[in-house]
């Protein structure tokens, strides 16, 4: 389409719920939307400059726009939905969820048969599930089989074939596991009242069919017919021992579903967790990743989630459960956030495992190809911090001294998100006298990339100065020096705020804790601070130690440091025999220093 043409087309969108479709130039649809209000909804789309590069590629192919107008929200969302999954167009939501899951099948068949499958055939026989734990799966069958006599062969029982008598009972019969409808001694309605059964307990409703159960219980005991009310007595105990190992929430909440989310930025994924609830039992729940693949708000992506939830698992409850208010009124289902209680707890526990659901993704990630998650978190800090270019070597700078005394400069090296300890380097400061954090940070980072410049080695891509805006100031006088300022980029992080200073800004920038930008930096942070400290407190002990011994007249530095270093300690040295300091040291300061540690005793 021409900009006229498009132009005209948003002229005369209703402003009512509906649909859209965006065709490309081969008339192909590349995305399907839904809205409260087509005209304000697809309008914004050209009215405006979309900071995510994925919407302005879509905007940049639509070449024809179509639109459905719909009653209701609610239509709009099911038609959307239906029209997804006939097209798939390119451009909308990616559901990641490559597991195919078990589902439990009562066949569409006379007598029908009850197993677990993994494939769904269009015949028009029920399926529940899926089931994302297998274990729940087989309990749930071997209790349809303790419960119910059914059948479990494959034969054609249709009325035809029975008549025919050519089956014989088999050895489930005489075993009471089955009442052998194949030779005509179980008839269709009863055989259908326990299917029937058998799909209320599948959904959930097990206090319905234990009810029903003691209803026929207590009217086969009044017949007297004592051996079928006890065989029923049973499988009411079996059902009732079944509903105790069942996840039981609260018996106050009776049918909800819950719908939580965690955001991976880094990622641009969304980890959704759904719950079904019945009875106050958890009965059905599943984790999954959902990739945006426009700018769609967390709203939309949540009704597209949901709509696919409820149809995989066949729920109708009104109520749902989120952790936060949804912009959507949607017909017959009520959006609920609650504040405490049962309902509150059931939420906590859905966001408990979409967050356990992201960080066994990114372990699987880190495992299965530990370049792309690293690249992945370079990405993010070149896009948190502003980069130019992938933060794949960085450098951070952190000072430590006492009341001034031997102070000393840190530098740590992080490549590819990582400690390089082989490159890790310390600064004993030259040319500052007294306790000046910044004339340190200043000679440090100076004598650091002087030697980098000389010595012709690359240069990082972002340094990181441990400090506010002062240090940050003297690292970029240094800089300025080396004609580097601009070149590389650098930042401070102070301490007390986790605050991040850039050169020229006004305003620190604050992440959120949970980035894994500020991870990084306040790892290398922790890292530089520490092997600073213990460079620092070497030196401290190695001066204290070499003073002593040099204070003895007649012993210098270079003497005092052979006994250290023979002797490792100045209380061992004050231990050794005249001949053993002569070994170390020649008879002549051994006799000096052996005086003097014996005339001090």
């Amino acid at each position: 389409m021409k900009a006229e043409d498009i132009s005209l087309k948003l002229r005369i969108l209703p402003e009512k719920p509906g649909i859209y479709q965006y065709f490309d130039k081969n008339g192909t649809i590349i995305y399907v939307g839904k809205a409260k209000n087509l005209k304000k909804r697809v309008s914004s789309y050209f009215n405006k400059t979309h900071d995510y590069g994925k919407t302005n590629v879509l905007v940049k192919q639509i070449e024809d726009i179509q639109y459905i107008v719909v009653e209701t929200e609610m239509d709009a969302l099911l038609l959307e939905n239906n029209l997804i999954k006939k097209y798939q167009p390119k451009y909308n939501i990616l559901l990641k969820d490559d597991k195919t899951y078990p589902w439990i099948c009562i066949k569409k068949e006379p007598f029908p048969r009850v197993f677990s499958t993994r494939k769904q055939v269009k015949d028009g026989s029920k399926y529940f599930g899926p089931y994302t734990n297998y274990k729940v799966l087989s309990t749930l069958l071997e209790l349809t089989r303790e419960l119910f006599p059914l059948r479990t062969c494959n034969l054609d029982l249709s009325a035809n074939k029975i008549q025919a008598a050519n089956y014989k009972v088999c050895l489930e019969y005489h075993i009471g596991k089955c009442k052998a409808p194949c030779v005509g001694k179980q008839d269709v309605s009863s055989y259908n009242s326990m299917i029937d059964q058998i799909e209320n307990v599948l959904k959930g409703n097990s206090t319905a069919v234990i009810s029903q159960l003691k209803t026929m219980m207590f009217q086969y005991a009044d017949e007297f017919k004592f051996e079928e009310a006890q065989e029923i007595k049973q499988r009411i105990q079996v059902l009732e021992k079944f509903q105790t190992k069942s996840t039981i929430v609260s018996p106050t909440v009776h049918k909800v579903d819950v719908l939580t989310s965690v955001f991976d930025e880094a990622d641009n994924s969304y980890y959704f967790n759904y719950l079904v609830v019945n009875n106050g039992a958890i009965i059905h729940g599943m984790t999954i990743e959902v990739k945006p693949k426009i700018s769609e708000s967390k709203d939309e992506v949540l009704t597209s989630v949901l709509f696919t939830m409820r149809e995989r698992f066949q729920s109708d409850s009104r109520e749902i459960l989120v952790e936060e208010a949804v912009d959507w009124d949607l017909e017959g289902i009520d959006f609920f956030v609650p504040q405490r209680g049962d309902k509150k707890a059931l939420v906590e526990l859905s966001q408990r495992n979409a967050k356990f659901y992201r960080l066994e993704n990114l372990k699987r990630e880190k495992i299965k190809d530990p370049d792309r998650h690293t690249n992945r978190i370079l990405e993010t800090m070149k896009k948190d911090l502003r980069l130019k270019e992938l933060p794949v070597h960085i450098e951070c700078f952190d000072n430590s001294n006492i009341q001034g005394t031997n102070p000393v400069s840190a530098c740590v090296v992080f490549k590819d998100a990582k400690p390089s300890k082989k490159d890790y380097r310390h600064f004993n400061v030259q040319t500052v006298e007294g306790p000046d954090d910044f004339a340190t940070m200043r000679e440090a980072v100076y004598r650091r990339y002087k030697r980098l410049l000389d010595e012709e080695q690359s240069l990082p891509q972002l340094i990181v100065i441990d400090g506010g805006k002062g240090q940050l100031g003297a690292a970029l006088e240094a800089l300025e020096r080396l004609e580097l300022r601009g070149k590389v980029a650098i930042l401070g992080i102070a301490k007390r705020l986790e605050e991040l200073f850039f050169p020229g800004d006004q305003f620190p920038l604050y992440l959120d804790k949970r980035s894994e930008t500020l991870k990084v930096i306040q790892q290398m942070r922790d890292e530089a601070h520490r092997f600073g400290i213990t460079h620092h407190r070497n030196r401290r002990s190695k001066s204290a130690l070499n003073n002593e011994l040099e204070s003895i007249v007649g012993i210098g530095e270079k003497t005092a440091q052979d006994l250290i270093k023979q002797f490792k300690s100045v209380k061992r040295v004050k231990e050794q025999t005249l001949e053993s300091l002569s070994t170390a040291i020649g008879p002549a300061k051994a006799k000096i220093v052996f005086e003097h540690v014996n005339k001090k005793q």
